[in-house]
């Protein structure tokens, strides 16, 4: 991990994310800054596209972002929700992301249509389309039940919106 040092970054060469990983996860190992997961969340609400640069296709994105559980069923029939504290009802899963199917079943103030993830220390990012809006927020709060921020969080950013 970098660490500041007068006015330029150094590695730092006992970081565990430079060692080999016991477990091969989704997330592990992946470092990242908070402005650049903003850039990836923007490139998602942007359909694919970020400062002109199509990274992805715009049917690469719908199909990723649309539900493929069986039935176009949602995640509480489909998965315990032992790491999270949000519910899974009104949720689908789609290829990376979590999907909102139906708002008044997720009693969520997220856009059907919206997609995201959560980590395991309470960390969460969304996009919105039909708001036009993306928010990411990191925390480390382990197990993710701690504080249930991430319906804080919503009530907290839908009200703010303005038209």
């Amino acid at each position: 991990m970098p660490s500041r040092e007068g006015s330029k970054l150094l590695e730092a060469a006992t970081a565990s994310a430079r060692r080999e990983p016991r477990l091969l996860s989704g997330g592990g190992g992946l470092l990242s800054t908070a402005h650049d997961y903003h850039r990836f969340a923007t490139m998602l609400l942007r359909g694919g596209e970020l400062d002109g640069v199509r990274l992805l296709s715009q049917r690469t994105l719908d199909l990723m972002t649309e539900n493929h559980l069986p039935d176009g069923g949602d995640l509480e029939h489909a998965a315990s929700g032992q790491f999270a504290e949000t519910d899974y009802a009104g949720v689908g899963f789609g290829l990376g992301f979590s999907v909102a199917l139906e708002r008044a079943k997720n009693k969520s103030l997220v856009s059907e249509g919206s997609f995201g993830w959560g980590g395991a220390f309470s960390t969460v990012f969304w996009v919105d389309p039909v708001e036009d809006l993306t928010v990411s927020f990191f925390t480390q709060l382990l197990p993710s039940s701690t504080y249930k921020i991430r319906r804080e969080l919503q009530r907290l950013v839908y009200p703010a919106l303005v038209d």
